[in-house]
């Protein structure tokens, strides 16, 4: 019977577990126990610490730093050996962290699962620890319990359950007792159950244990947990294909300019000499310092705007996203239930917080408005805390507001009209009432479902006075209304001259005056319909998937922009009945899903992954951790997320806000921007000098640069321009783009063109300048040198974007750019123009002619660029 349980009768379920009201006997519990195992949850070792450690480096690029690190020591390069193993270093501890925090997910599951239990053993309720649990315990809930397994409920006196955690239900669920027949039925529908980590928020019961330890619905979200591994992110991908790629060519290309320089007879120290630091210029070393900081401030410009990035590569993955998995509660809505129509007197009004409705009017105590407000006031339990927050139920505090707004407030009518009895709301009656003292008599105000009370309404209050009840208007527009996704509530009333006795809800509860109804939603937020509209245009599609009503997840899609009128809303029984192959051709064209289970969100997340999508998904519940953890980037939920989701998420909103993700969507495109331009910018220079450095021997020049000033022009242009780039402010147009593929190289979309023209153009010009100062007599060794360093922080200033005109960009909107370029001109004037230096580099002062041919050849390099992107613009729109 197991997973068909709420089916089962209370005769059946003693029945099937050889169990009652009386409990186990301490020895039955005791053989259960042996039998079905501690009801704790699963969990396996992950690997320790030295592992995680020594897999830091486990990445051909970090290998390959290490060599250029070891061959700058060989060559007497001390700087540069020791800026390379820092920046290794700190790359390998940021990696370590990151795994260290994440296994934290299923440590915070375990916690929330509850740790003590009262059970009835041999007919007396007693307190054990929640893993001495076993199938057939008699278990005790009351308020504030955490339920410590899944429980059949056979006995339920206003229990009330706060099942969020699991399902993703916004509202408590009111429980039941009796079977339900439907075997199909989700998680979140299966009133007469309560499910191990939710917590009672209301009444007491009691049932019998039916499953326990990893058979529970929450033990079976940490098996899915546990299941999911991590992969490397978009980014991780790209730098590691781009290290194997890099280091491959850059050993070639050095090892026959050494083979040629041997066999050209050069010396065979220096052609050793100049092939290692060619080698080492041509890696781009700054590059995981460039992309460590650049995620590091990041990560930090988001927090400011209201997302904590718990793993640093997920800052430049939001930028590569193609599809938002969102929940709908508190993410695109405001996480609180407001009355948004109302329907007294025969009509309907929209309730915008702004306006009253018409018929609104201050005609009396008898007018049906106010008394409809005044009963929304005082038929709930809602209050105001000293804090001025309005506590309660959601539905409550939505008629608190509502009644206020008017200037009906419940602690003022109370102190004319006090409460002098009341009706408790239970799940069978579907209704709550409460008696006030008024007008010398006594008042009833009975709210609740319309299924529970049309019978029991011959009479409604109108304009024009007491009337028979129009049922078929009232029906109709009910189901108007939550055809529209809203929750409807009856308001209704009756009078006394002396209080009936004794008071029962038959005694009460009948011959009923209709006031009016009252539709409430969880309405949306204000900024979310514009950032529906934003990912959109940027290329990204968002997806909302919920535990909540279809008819509640359409409303609130279409208002949205999420779906259109026709729309295609899929249930988790629909979706369960789809084969794995079946879903992933229907993934694509849905764009909500409700009433889900755990395992669905999983399965969405999946389908989109294998179609080729990068997928974040939303989440604030345990049933969203699986998915969290499979997604490219897991969010979760800052406000009312659980543990267990923010550990198993690589970023947590601490709003709990759509808006906030696309935001963080724009950081991480701007991010990524970044890197492939600082990555474009050092490979391309790097390409010019082997252009120079290889060709020169073929064209029977000597060699332009000398091993030293190869590592000096590595040392100096990698690394300031170079982070200086990396906080280059996003581009205007950069979220009307669409997103990077997740598949795409760091040289796709031409840049793997453009790295080889322009180096072409670089080192060709720098043989074009050596071979014409070689004949003029001049000092063309310290002017080539100078020349690769200067036409390089060219590149770096046109580079600021691979669009745009760096006029149009403002040339002061990247100050860190412009004291790089300062620094670096400082420095290389002292290399060429101090004796000390002098004799370090072998360079020679350079006369006011030569700097002159050097500005002339830099600002030509800086021209060609900006005319490719001239060009681009205008006949390409790239």
């Amino acid at each position: 019977m197991a997973g068909s349980w709420h089916q089962a009768s209370a005769e059946e379920l003693f029945r099937t577990l050889d169990t009652g009201h009386e409990g186990l006997s301490a020895a039955e519990a005791t053989r259960r126990l042996v039998e079905h195992g501690p009801n704790e949850l699963p969990h396996k070792e992950g690997r320790g610490p030295l592992a995680m450690l020594v897999a830091q480096f486990a990445d051909f690029l970090i290998l390959l730093l290490f060599a250029a690190a070891a061959v700058s020591w060989v060559v007497g390069d001390a700087v540069d050996m020791l800026a390379i193993l820092a920046i290794v270093i700190l790359n390998a501890i940021i990696g370590f962290v990151q795994e260290f925090r994440a296994r934290k997910a299923m440590a915070a599951l375990r916690q929330m699962a509850g740790q003590v239990a009262t059970v009835v053993r041999d007919g007396r309720p007693l307190q054990l620890a929640a893993a001495e649990l076993v199938p057939g315990d008699w278990l005790l809930l009351e308020t504030g319990n955490v339920v410590a397994a899944d429980v059949r409920l056979v006995e339920a006196h206003r229990l009330a359950l706060d099942e969020s955690a699991l399902t993703g239900e916004s509202l408590t669920v009111d429980k039941v007792t009796a079977a339900l027949s439907d075997p199909d039925l989700p998680i979140a529908d299966r009133r007469n159950m309560a499910w191990k980590g939710t917590i009672v928020a209301a009444g007491r019961g009691s049932g019998v244990v039916v499953a326990t330890g990893e058979h529970t619905e929450l033990g079976r979200i940490a098996a899915l947990l546990q299941a999911e591994e991590e992969g490397p992110t978009p980014l991780q991908r790209r730098l590691a294909s781009f290290g194997r790629k890099l280091g491959l060519a850059i050993l070639g290309i050095c090892g026959a300019i050494f083979v040629y320089g041997i066999s050209q007879r050069e010396p065979v120290v220096q052609m050793l000499l100049t092939a290692i630091a060619l080698a080492v210029a041509a890696i781009p070393e700054a590059l995981p310092a460039v992309v460590t900081i650049s995620l590091a401030l990041g990560a930090a410009r988001m927090v400011r705007r209201n997302a904590l990035i718990r793993r640093l590569p997920a800052v430049e993955t939001l930028g590569s996203v193609t599809y938002i998995c969102t929940d709908k509660t508190g993410t695109l809505t405001q996480n609180r239930m407001d009355v948004t129509t109302v329907f007294l007197a025969g009509r309907s009004y929209p309730f915008p917080e702004q306006e009253m409705p018409d018929a609104f009017r201050e005609s009396g105590e008898h007018d049906p408005s106010v008394l409809l407000l005044r009963a929304a006031a005082l038929c709930i339990d809602a209050h105001v805390a000293e804090s001025g927050i309005v506590l309660g139920d959601p539905t409550e505090t939505a008629l608190y507001r509502f009644a206020a707004r008017h200037s009906l407030v419940k602690e003022e009518l109370l102190l004319s009209s006090p409460r002098v009895a009341e009706i408790a709301f239970d799940a069978e009656r579907k209704a709550m009432t409460t008696i006030h003292a008024w007008q010398g008599g006594y008042i009833a105000f009975t709210k609740g479902a319309l299924e529970g009370l049309m019978e029991r309404m011959p009479r409604q209050l109108t304009i024009d006075g007491v009337v028979p009840v129009n049922a078929v208007e009232i029906m109709d527009e009910t189901e108007r209304m939550a055809a529209h996704g809203l929750r409807v509530l009856v308001l209704a009333m009756r009078r006394w001259e002396r209080l009936p006795e004794p008071i029962t809800p038959e005694a009460v509860e009948r011959d009923l005056i209709f006031l009016g109804l009252v539709g409430m939603m969880d309405p949306p937020r204000p900024e979310a319909g514009e950032a529906v509209q934003l990912c959109k245009t940027a290329g990204i599609t968002p997806v909302m998937i919920t535990g909540d009503h279809p008819t509640t997840a359409r409303t609130i899609g279409r208002l949205l922009g999420i779906i259109d009128d026709t729309g295609v809303v899929l249930t988790g029984r629909e979706l369960a009945r789809l084969d794995d192959d079946s879903l992933k051709e229907r993934v694509g064209e849905v764009h909500i899903y409700a009433r889900v289970a755990p395992e669905d969100k999983l399965r969405i997340v999946r389908a989109l992954q294998e179609k080729g999508e990068l997928v974040a998904m939303t989440g604030d519940g345990v049933n969203d951790a699986p998915a969290l953890k499979r997604a490219d980037i897991g969010v979760a939920m800052g406000i009312t997320g659980t543990d267990v989701a923010k550990e198993a998420s690589a970023m947590i909103l601490l709003d709990d806000n759509f808006a906030t993700i696309v935001q963080a969507v724009r950081e991480g495109r701007r991010i990524f921007a970044n890197i492939v331009r600082f990555i474009t910018y050092s490979v391309t220079c790097n390409t010019g000098a082997l252009v120079a450095i290889t060709a020169a021997p073929l064209l029977g020049l000597p060699l332009p640069l000398l091993p030293t000033q190869i590592l000096w022009l590595n040392l100096l242009t990698d690394s300031l321009p170079g982070l200086a780039l990396a906080v280059e402010p996003a581009e205007p147009d950069i979220m009307d783009r669409p997103p990077i593929k997740p598949g795409e190289g760091v040289f796709a979309g031409g840049r793997g063109w453009e790295v080889v023209w322009l180096g072409l153009f670089i080192g060709l010009l720098a043989l074009a300048l050596q071979f014409g100062e070689i004949r003029a007599g001049h000092n063309w060794q310290s002017e080539i040198f100078t020349l690769f360093v200067v036409s390089r922080l060219a590149v770096a200033v046109a580079y600021r974007s691979t669009r745009a005109s760096v006029l149009s960009l403002g040339l002061f909107t990247n100050k860190p750019l412009i004291g790089a370029v300062v620094v670096v001109l400082c420095a290389q004037a002292a290399a060429v123009y101090l004796p000390l230096m002098q004799r370090a580099f072998k360079t020679k002062a350079l006369e006011w002619q030569e700097l002159a041919l050097i500005a002339v050849a830099a600002v030509g390099v800086f021209l060609v660029i900006e005319i490719r992107k001239l060009v681009g613009r205008i006949y390409f729109k790239a």
